[in-house]
């Protein structure tokens, strides 16, 4: 026992007696033999081992050696070569190991070695080329990570990547090619086209990529494919992808493994922002459908969290309501956007629509085109115009009456008043059903009711039918074919609407839309003979000076599909709050809009139904909330009343994290609506969340200045009331909570008064600065420095000199030491930031300063003298003039070098680096949570 406890000890003699003593070779003879190496014979003599351990040793200290040899070409070159060899070694954990290697030695020769270019070409990029197809899946996993490491730096010539990446790539893919290898390339492939460009990837990478997409026997490369599918897209460009990707993206969204169909909602808006609108209307929103009613729960997630994001992609400048209140815009920009809103109307839909409109649809006149291209009419030539543009009597303009009552639809004209097209004669009401849905459009919810209609009536009227040969003044005896005459139903309707509107008659837009609806009940009283019955219910002849009607007209004035466009316009209208009592299939027409296919708003719409949250996913309420402005951006803002029930619902969600995530984002919502829309429909959501949980409410508050700053003064200054509330938490520890507060608090002195700001933010910047916590104070600070800028600004400053004199009653002659600290750090701050005129401060805050020089508490001296030696005296007034309050700051920094603390003698004699307030409070002892 005795020999094997001798035989530990290494160098080291037993005393006691001679015989006993072992001599053992010591660790120091083998280091020292190594040093008489030299590098290279190190790297030989390890690399040959037996010992997978030193071999693993040689591989990471191949940079080391490389460092070493630097000078040398030649030896450099040998350490390459044998970085070969090293390759061939038949234990994974050391081709590993090497490989891990390989970025480093690249980019060491790319910046140290200029002269051999050809290092990395010749020696290093085959080995990692060849380990891709390494039978061990570490080694694999790692040569992969180094290809896409060495890419990204841009250390792979390009020719390389073309001769000796891609055709490797390409090769491991082929059919027979062992699966996991497959695989792997094709996410390589997938993972480099970004790297490479868009030139490499069409020529080398997307012929096999389409290839892959179809691959019948491994569902995993095709998962791949789909996963991988929205980067392709986004570097072949949209030609690329709608010829070769777009048919192999269909097929993966209709695979039979869910995965992939899963995948392929997941990449769906990257592959739609490589595709144009039609095609994202007309086919990309039939398949996305398909996704959202797929039969796997799984793939319906993804597809409802892509929803939003999928709408977003249809965002189109001339279609949102960003600048439709714009009264400098010019006319040029108004009849362009108001066309392509029409001619999305028209034909861009959805395809239901196209397949229910009438064959003779194009020879009548919608009503959306009335409405649409009024503008477009004035720019047409003389002879599309059936009148004149000398003409001046409104609604006097009566079509030729066709000369055969019973014929064709490309005989018939529109009616007298041009404002819809008839349905087919011998049709049924039924028939005629699909009509309103098709003249219903959301350009109705925004347009100006009164004068606008009367004129782009005229000028469609004009323009929808050929001058007879009467000329203007025809007026036939007998109604047009097919027309339809307002019935009794209708007209009682329209009394029952005005009876609802006429209790909130004192609105400006509520009276525009009694006027509309009395014009209209006029012309329908007209048409019937009953206008001695309908007097009561008629409007003023004086408040309509624009509809001069023709009491001698027979045709009917305004058809019954005009009639349900009305009603819908006044029922859906953004501000109005009444109710109606419409049937819920007019509430569903009222969420109609032209810029995003429907069948997809319904779909987004519906992801509020709590049966969603059962069958689809329990957070998807939270990411219908999270996508919610995007949506509201790409429908703009005339389509508001889409979302805005929507909206209210998640705001009422009994999920906190959905609350959270709206009150995060509802200063971009109110950007995105306008003051008009965020204060009838935002603002009492908005003061819901400022009385939630601080999970929410803190949403709110890291955004207050971006939403209040939107609101009108008046609306502004009743939250000054308010503010004081958020002192207040669910946990005192939050105190963060209290920190954003001071941050937001500085951004919103700009919007308040003098006296606001003295009234209601002076008490709550004052209570923050004595808070518990060190790093809400140091933001107070700042805050109270801020406020003695604005209100010494003020005319008249006596606001200022009062906040001055509270600071001194408060902290300045405070019994606490650490308010009296409070007071020199606003004091610091003031002078660091130029808050006040160095002769104001030296005169209203200055003297209170030098008192506390006398201070019993060695922190107030030892801050006092940072401040005064670092911050006060490097101020050019101090510097350069000779007063009387120099000479008083000199004579207190002669008495702090002569303190007893040694403290306050360092920092009154010596300049520190530090003069940030933020580096003074941490360097100072203070109270701190």
């Amino acid at each position: 026992m005795r020999s094997v406890l001798m035989s530990l000890i290494v160098g080291v003699d037993d005393c006691s007696s001679e015989s006993d003593v072992i001599v053992v070779p010591s660790a120091l003879d083998f280091v020292s033999q190594d040093d008489m190496l030299t590098p290279l014979g190190r790297l030989d003599k390890y690399a040959a081992s037996e010992n997978v351990f030193n071999r693993q040793m040689v591989a990471r200290s191949l940079l080391d050696t490389l460092r070493e040899v630097c000078d040398d070409e030649r030896e450099c070159i040998a350490v390459l070569e044998r970085i070969s060899r090293l390759a061939d070694d038949s234990e994974p954990t050391v081709r590993a190991e090497l490989m891990e290697q390989v970025p480093h030695i690249a980019l060491f020769c790319q910046e140290n070695r200029p002269a051999i270019p050809y290092a990395f070409s010749k020696y290093l990029l085959p080995i990692v080329v060849r380990y891709l197809a390494d039978q061990n899946n570490q080694v694999r996993k790692t040569s992969q990570a180094a290809l896409l490491a060495l890419l990204e730096q841009e250390l792979i010539e390009r020719v390389d990547v073309e001769t000796k990446v891609c055709p490797v790539l390409v090769e491991l893919t082929a059919p027979d090619s062992n699966d996991d290898v497959k695989t792997e390339a094709v996410a390589i492939m997938c993972k480099m086209a970004p790297m490479v460009g868009k030139d490499i990837t069409e020529r080398l990478i997307l012929p096999r990529f389409c290839e892959m997409c179809c691959d019948c026997r491994m569902f995993h490369v095709r998962k791949v494919c789909a996963a991988n599918f929205g980067d392709i897209c986004s570097v072949v460009g949209q030609q690329a992808t709608e010829e070769m990707l777009l048919p192999r993206f269909f097929q993966l969204c209709s695979d039979n493994v869910w995965g992939v169909r899963k995948a392929c909602a997941e990449c769906f808006m990257a592959v739609s922002c490589a595709t144009c609108q039609e095609i994202r209307r007309t086919k990309l929103s039939a398949l996305f459908i398909n996704l959202i009613s797929d039969p796997s729960r799984w793939v319906r997630q993804a597809a409802f969290q892509s929803l939003g994001p999928f709408i977003s992609t249809f965002a189109n400048p001339s279609s949102s309501g960003q600048y439709f209140k714009e009264e400098n815009k010019s006319s040029e920009d108004t009849s362009v956007e108001d066309k392509n809103s029409s001619e999305k109307i028209r034909g861009a839909d959805a395809p239901e629509d196209i397949e229910a409109r009438p064959p003779g649809g194009d020879s009548s006149v919608h009503l959306e085109e009335t409405l649409a291209e009024g503008a477009e009419t004035l720019r047409q030539p003389p002879g599309e115009l059936s009148a004149p543009a000398e003409s001046s009597s409104p609604l006097r303009l009566s079509p030729e009456p066709p000369p055969d009552a019973a014929g064709s639809e490309e005989e018939r004209e529109p009616c007298a008043c041009g404002l819809a097209s008839q349905p087919e004669a011998g049709t049924g009401a039924q028939d005629s059903a699909p009509l309103d849905q098709e003249l219903y459009n959301s350009f109705h919810f925004w347009r100006t009711p009164l004068p606008e209609i009367d004129l782009d009536v005229e000028l469609q009227q004009g323009s929808g039918s050929e001058p007879g040969p009467q000329g203007l003044d025809v007026e036939p005896e007998v109604p047009a074919p097919g027309s339809a005459s307002i019935t009794m139903a209708t007209r009682k309707e329209l009394e029952e609407m005005i009876e609802n509107l006429e209790p909130h008659i004192d609105d400006p837009d509520v009276k525009a839309q009694v006027d509309v609806l009395a014009a209209a009940l006029r012309a329908s009283s007209l048409d019937a003979g009953d206008e001695a019955g309908e007097a009561p219910r008629r409007a003023p002849q004086d408040e309509l000076p624009s509809c001069r009607l023709d009491h001698d007209a027979a045709g009917p004035l305004i058809s019954e599909e005009t009639m349900d466009s009305a009603l819908h316009y006044i029922h859906n209208d953004s501000d109005s709050g009444t109710s109606s009592g419409f049937s819920p299939d007019e509430e569903r027409r009222a969420k109609v809009q032209d810029v995003v296919p429907q069948a997809l708003l319904d779909q987004y719409l519906s992801m509020t139904d709590p049966s969603r949250a059962q069958t689809v996913d329990t957070e998807i309420a939270k990411h219908c909330a999270y996508s919610l402005p995007g949506v509201a951006l790409t429908l703009g803002r005339q389509n508001w009343h889409c979302l805005r029930e929507t909206y209210e619902t998640l705001a009422s969600d009994m999920q906190w994290k959905v609350r959270r995530t709206l009150a995060f984002s509802i200063h971009e919502l109110a950007v995105i609506l306008g003051d008009q829309l965020t204060a009838a429909d935002l603002v009492p959501i908005f003061n819901g969340f400022l009385k939630d949980l601080d999970e929410v409410r803190i949403g709110v508050l890291k955004h207050l200045h971006d939403f209040l700053k939107l609101l009108h003064i008046d609306k502004r200054r009743e939250y000054l009331y308010q503010l004081q509330e958020f002192l207040v938490t669910d946990n005192s520890r939050n105190w963060r909570f209290r920190a954003e507060l001071a941050e937001q608090l500085i951004l919103l002195l700009e919007l308040y008064s003098p006296r606001d700001v003295y009234d209601y933010l002076r008490p709550i910047a004052l209570n923050l600065c004595a808070d518990k916590v060190s790093s809400v104070r140091w933001i107070s600070y700042k805050l109270v420095s801020e406020m003695v800028r604005k209100l010494h600004r003020a005319a008249p400053p006596t606001f200022g000199a009062d906040l001055i004199q509270e600071l001194v009653e408060s902290f300045g002659r405070c019994p606490r030491w650490s308010g009296r600290q409070a007071f020199v750090f606003v004091c610091q701050t003031v002078i660091e930031d130029d808050c006040l005129p160095m002769d104001q401060f030296a005169v209203q805050l200055m003297p209170h300063l030098l008192t506390l020089a006398n201070d019993r508490v060695p922190n107030v001296r030892v801050l006092l003298a940072k401040t005064l030696r670092q911050t006060l005296l490097e101020k050019e007034h101090f510097l350069t003039s000779a007063s009387c309050h120099q000479e008083a700051v000199e004579q207190t920094i002669m008495a702090l070098q002569m303190d007893r603390d040694s403290d306050v003698k360092y920092f009154a004699s010596t300049h520190p680096a530090s003069t940030r307030i933020s580096e003074d409070a941490l360097s100072t002892a203070s109270s701190t949570y």
